[in-house]
């Protein structure tokens, strides 16, 4: 496991990626190769940047096996997830790798799993809020019925008063003051009209 602070790791690399180029020394590589394992490195990826790309896939006292691009690289036990052997040296394909990485670390399998939850989310949301505004309009017209049950005429500046107050709790009490209000006047003044 590597730390999420900076320094160096202390230890050796469960596993190492070497990239070789132009003027790469194959000795000094064979022998840091051997260190890597001495020590107790489980693979080494050598990725060839010159020629057809490809990498040489390392284990001790295994032969090596070499991938290309369209093949996987893994290494059980390490890694969760396979690697794309262009995941190595093409930016947009690592790019994909780190996504899909980070959305793991976070839960999700996909980018499509974080749309569903998003719209599942939204719907829940939606459908809260549409009680809400259902509510509210509700009372709304409750008040209306109330005065007018009551004899009282509800005008234009009353229904816009009510049209414009979106609060439950204050419409709730001014649904209350509209069965014993003496006249719309009461009422259109505590809506603050």
């Amino acid at each position: 496991m590597i730390p999420d602070q900076p320094g160096w790791i202390q230890g050796v690399p469960a596993l190492a990626v070497e990239y070789v180029d132009t003027g790469q020394d194959e000795a000094d590589l064979q022998i840091k190769i051997r260190e890597f394992f001495a020590a107790g490195t489980r693979y080494v990826w050598v990725v060839r940047l010159t020629g057809p790309r490809r990498v040489e896939v390392r284990r001790p006292d295994q032969k090596m096996h070499i991938a290309h691009p369209g093949d996987q690289l893994e290494a059980p036990g390490i890694l969760a997830n396979p690697v794309p052997v262009e995941a190595l040296y093409d930016r947009e394909a690592a790019r994909r790798v780190i996504f899909r990485n980070l959305l793991q670390r976070e839960g999700y399998a996909s980018l499509e799993d974080v749309r569903s939850e998003g719209e599942v989310r939204g719907r829940i949301e939606g459908e809260a809020q549409g009680r809400a505004d259902g509510e509210i309009e509700g009372l709304r017209e409750a008040v209306v019925e109330v005065l007018t049950a009551r004899g009282l005429a509800v005008d234009d500046d009353l229904r816009t008063a009510l049209a414009g107050s979106g609060d439950r709790v204050a419409l709730r009490s001014i649904l209350r003051q509209a069965a014993t209000a003496a006249s719309t006047a009461e009422i259109l003044a505590a809506l603050g009209g």
